[in-house]
């Protein structure tokens, strides 16, 4: 029996209860988790934005020990540290053909799977495949990634998802090449994560827009050279800073349509536009034919940061490792699993950074 948060119904609150683990299986990993983020997309999924069989234990990105290892499982061994990896590739769909494994049709089949039981017996299904909102999980190894070396496992659970999506949606989806200007839209963890990687990237203006003034310090910390709290009047702002033509990448890390409608109106002519956010189906985003001509714009989504974990993650602990890249600054509250409902309360009111769940 281990503790874990488990969601029972789409709208429901989330219930801190003793679920029963089984010992993992043929090509399962049981993990005692060090530490798990609370992500936007876990709201998403409790709130019905995203969908996911329940009743379930959510949590997506986390990081711990390997304790046992099931039959066939090669490479990993009790004792071993891995981040969890919630959207393994299969190699096989059409998307994972084309090298394009963040996009791969199976990916979240798992979600599906019944991997635990409730103590009255109920069955669970894992959230996101990994069920990182417990004290151990168990996992198929393809949910597992070798902890990188020097990462500290506590801080290494921030880059199953906040710091590929930023990091891949700077430097993989919209592509920013040094000198460039951004705007990131969101400071929270992929936001803050997103700031970071820009500077990363070599931009010279970073504007930060939020609707919290509170968040100015993170933002400049993370790389933001300019905030601008979020008005009717942010895209005039963002082109007020950049010579009146808008910044040439405008990331969106929110997932509303108001917000990505003034990230695209804050790019220059030929600008680009990245939306990480996730919305739901109600956000609407509209434009007319002769703008989108005569802008020249580029709107793209981008799932997962367009992240292929196996090759990001090194990359990733090598710049933690040079000091490029803080994790620790991302946290701004370590909670316990009885936090987790007002760590998705102070999401909603766009309070702080990462929340951390450490065990």
């Amino acid at each position: 029996m281990v503790r874990a948060a488990v969601l029972p119904a789409v709208g429901a609150p989330l219930e801190i209860t003793e679920i029963q683990l089984p010992d993992p299986g043929p090509g399962q990993v049981r993990v005692r988790l060090a530490a798990a983020g609370v992500c936007h997309s876990d709201l998403s999924l409790s709130d019905g934005t995203m969908r996911v069989p329940v009743p379930a234990v959510l949590g997506h990105e986390g990081a711990g020990t390997v304790v046992s290892v099931g039959e066939g499982v090669t490479g990993l061994a009790p004792g071993a540290g891995v981040v969890l990896n919630w959207a393994p590739a299969c190699g096989n769909c059409h998307a994972c053909s084309l090298g394009e494994v963040w996009l791969c049709a199976n990916a979240l089949s798992g979600s599906a799977d019944v991997y635990a039981r409730s103590a009255d017996g109920t069955d669970l299904h894992p959230g996101l495949n990994v069920a990182a909102f417990a004290e151990e999980t168990v996992v198929p190894v393809s949910c597992t990634l070798p902890l990188p070396d020097g990462i500290p496992l506590t801080d290494a659970a921030l880059l199953g998802c906040a710091v590929l999506t930023g990091y891949g949606a700077v430097h993989h989806s919209a592509q920013v090449r040094p000198g460039e200007t951004v705007a990131v839209f969101g400071v929270g963890g992929v936001g803050l994560s997103a700031l970071q990687a820009a500077r990363i990237a070599g931009a010279s203006t970073i504007v930060a827009v939020d609707v919290s003034p509170e968040k100015e310090e993170l933002a400049r910390a993370a790389g933001a050279t300019e905030y601008v709290v979020a008005s009717e009047n942010t895209a005039r702002q963002i082109r007020a800073l950049t010579g009146k033509q808008g910044v040439d990448v405008a990331v969106e890390c929110v997932g509303r349509a108001v917000t990505i409608r003034t990230a695209w109106e804050s790019t220059r002519r030929g600008g680009r536009t990245t939306v990480v956010g996730i919305g739901g189906k109600d956000q609407k985003v509209t434009f007319n034919a002769l703008e989108l001509f005569h802008w020249g714009r580029t709107l793209s989504g981008c799932v997962y940061g367009n992240s292929d974990p196996a090759r990001d993650l090194p990359v990733l602990a090598e710049h933690v490792r040079a000091g490029r890249l803080d994790l620790g600054s991302l946290v701004t509250e370590r909670i316990a699993l009885e936090g987790i409902p007002a760590a998705f309360d102070n999401m909603l009111a766009g309070k702080g950074g990462r929340a951390l769940i450490v065990f």
